[in-house]
């Protein structure tokens, strides 16, 4: 006899539990919610439902899947961002929360421009899934935005989702690595770029090395090589007024300060995350 959604969603937390998966009721959630296609409501009121024997046989094989480490929001194929759906694909970085942090910042300065320049445009450099510039686009109805990435499978992913969120008409794919492709300027210039150390990156959870790619963690030796190539040359690419908002690592902040200093740039505001790590930067030409 077939297995309930209760049942199924009992079974996958024991084994997540058993496994020492970090948080193994919110997976064992997500996991079955995401697969059978259930609200959270609905995985409440309809938990004595059965399960077909192909559902069966879809929620066994993605809970192998997480208990080899795999990231839930992969087995599911796509994940939430700033109330957008995007799809994830091999060649880019699963969004996180924090990176939303970033959208939040940098929107009050585009909400700021919007009032005296009107048509805003957007770069999104080491763009992944489309995450930020898609973000922003949402939330600014008279923005465009380019999103450039060196991955054609990141820009075709990129792509998918800017139509998926009906966004297409106001987004651009760029391949380039950083400014190389880059044409126009922009009023915001925004990046989550790759920023741990080489040589800790094999120290990170299964989850992350396993899955993500790994261009888009490695930020050279020192985790700065990318901060330097876009504060070399950002300042050609901005309009008057302009920003540049960043992701960093929760050491960098210093550094990070001192490179775009050095460049004539000065630091607007510098944000801490949900752990109060430092986490988002914000420049303008000094």
């Amino acid at each position: 006899m077939s297995s309930t959604v209760a049942d199924t969603l009992a079974e996958a937390r024991r084994r997540f539990t058993e496994a020492g998966i970090a948080d193994p009721a919110t997976d064992a959630r997500l996991l079955v919610a995401g697969l059978l296609k259930l609200s959270p409501t609905e995985l409440l009121t309809r938990s004595a439902e059965r399960l077909s024997s192909e559902q069966a046989e879809v929620m066994s094989k993605a809970v192998e899947r997480r208990l080899g480490h795999e990231p839930v929001h992969r087995i599911l194929g796509e994940r939430e961002f700033y109330g957008l759906p995007l799809v994830l694909s091999v060649e880019t970085l699963e969004p996180r929360p924090d990176t939303e942090i970033l959208v939040d910042t940098v929107l009050a300065y585009l909400k700021d421009l919007a009032k005296t320049q009107g048509h805003l445009h957007i770069l999104d450099m080491g763009t992944g899934t489309g995450a930020i510039c898609l973000a922003l686009l949402s939330e600014c109805p008279d923005a465009s935005g380019v999103g450039s990435d060196i991955s054609a499978d990141a820009l075709r992913t990129a792509r998918s989702n800017a139509e998926k969120n009906e966004l297409q008409d106001r987004f651009q794919a760029v391949q380039s690595r950083w400014f190389e492709s880059i044409q126009g300027s922009f009023h915001a210039i925004v990046s989550n770029p790759p920023y741990i150390a080489s040589n800790v990156i094999h120290d990170l959870a299964p989850e992350v090395t396993k899955f993500d790619p790994v261009a888009a963690l490695d930020g050279g030796p020192d985790g700065l090589d990318a901060y330097h190539a876009i504060a070399k040359d950002a300042a050609r690419f901005m309009r008057p007024g302009g920003v540049v908002g960043l992701e960093i690592g929760y050491d960098q902040r210093n550094d990070v300060m001192a490179i775009f200093e050095a460049k004539g740039f000065k630091c607007l505001k510098s944000v801490k995350d949900y752990g109060q790590n430092d986490r988002v930067l914000v420049f303008a030409l000094a």
